[in-house]
């Protein structure tokens, strides 16, 4: 299984990453994608099981990249990790097609809620 884990703070996708590997999944490749332009195309490339999201990035947003990959005909599990958790940033994500929206701070149970039943 691979997750692709796409933040513009390199410091934020370590935290991403190492409460991915806290929940239990350690046995996953970890691709990392620098803005939602870099992640849209480390999904043609990288082809990952679930790509985990900011929401505010430059050159492209996390939502902007969601809708791309779903103009494209992508069925990747999306999901956000950002640092707002609105209800209208949550509907905005589940309107665009993402399964959940994580609000920081977070920890490796609410990654364990979510993605549970999402990736094995």
């Amino acid at each position: 299984m691979k997750i692709l884990v796409a933040d513009d703070s390199r410091v934020m996708r370590q935290i991403v990453i190492r409460t991915l590997r806290q929940a239990g999944y350690d046995d996953h490749e970890i691709v990392e994608a620098e803005d939602g332009a870099d992640a849209l195309a480390k999904v043609s490339s990288e082809e990952p099981d679930l790509v985990l999201s900011d929401w505010n990035m430059p050159n492209m947003s996390g939502l902007e990249c969601l809708q791309a990959l779903r103009s494209a005909g992508s069925r990747v599990p999306f999901g956000f990790v950002t640092s707002e958790g609105s209800p209208d940033m949550r509907e905005k994500a589940a309107n665009a097609g993402a399964l959940f929206l994580i609000a920081k701070p977070f920890t490796a149970d609410t990654f364990t809620e979510h993605l549970d039943g999402v990736i094995a």
